[in-house]
């Protein structure tokens, strides 16, 4: 992860002093984004947060993928741990002038990543039922909740990449929506900031077939009858800090 870190002249702001304490990798992601009003995401977000729209609008994503490679900073990455897929929905937020993430859900297949993820980077993770697997040149990834006294979610979707690899360029919507180096969360009423690296997108224009998709629902967002923005991703590797308090929410 060290030629990693060399790769900085894309982020909007210098890496975090000290160390990362986790690394990981993503594998075949498929971004889907549907616009959605402000004023639908206002009472799902705390109010410290700015909702962060792009040329007035707000947009709302259903992202599966595959995690490996999972470890902490010094550890060899363990098999019952570094390897498994995963399902965010999340929304675009800023605080401070720092663009980030803001997690409604995320979805795994391992429920001891679940429990940690949960205790210590206070994230809304859920325990699910997911296989993933090729199907021609496209995936079959199919995702359904099994939490305890979570909102049922499922995801059932076939999809892939038709369109050559590029890197979104500053000022663009693909840019405002994949190139984020923070997310946001909270806890006890405090507002918490995890800070992450990787290197730039490398995104494919994609298609999508949704079967069964309550993902966004189980949040409290409902998704228009649109087709979603898709695109595809290979792979990516990335760092992430500890999360720090920053404020109330």
């Amino acid at each position: 992860m060290n030629s990693l870190l060399k790769i900085t002249g894309h982020r909007p702001w210098p890496l975090p002093q000290g160390p990362w304490i986790m690394a990981q990798s993503w594998h075949y992601l498929l971004f889907a984004h549907w616009p959605v009003p402000c004023d639908n995401l206002r009472s799902l977000i705390p109010a410290a947060l700015e909702i962060d729209t792009f040329a007035g609008q707000a947009w709302i994503a259903v992202v599966p993928f595959r995690m490996s490679g999972v470890r902490l900073r010094g550890m060899l990455a363990l098999p019952v741990l570094s390897a498994f897929p995963e399902l965010n929905v999340r929304t675009y937020v800023e605080h401070d002038g720092k663009p980030g993430v803001w997690f409604f859900s995320l979805d795994a297949g391992n429920a001891l990543a679940v429990a940690i993820a949960r205790a210590w980077f206070r994230l809304p993770y859920f325990r699910a039922s997911m296989q993933c697997g090729p199907e021609g040149e496209f995936l079959t990834y199919q995702s359904k909740r099994t939490h305890r006294a979570a909102p049922l979610a499922a995801l059932l979707c076939r999809y892939g990449a038709t369109g050559e690899a590029f890197q979104p360029r500053p000022g663009t919507l693909e840019h405002f929506l994949t190139e984020r180096y923070c997310l946001y969360t909270t806890s006890q009423q405090k507002l918490i900031r995890g800070e992450i690296h990787h290197p730039p997108w490398s995104l494919q224009v994609a298609d999508a077939e949704f079967v069964v998709n309550t993902m966004a629902a189980a949040a409290g967002v409902d998704l228009p009858a649109t087709k979603p923005l898709l695109h595809f991703a290979r792979r990516q590797d990335m760092v992430a800090w500890p999360p720090k308090m920053i404020g109330a929410s």
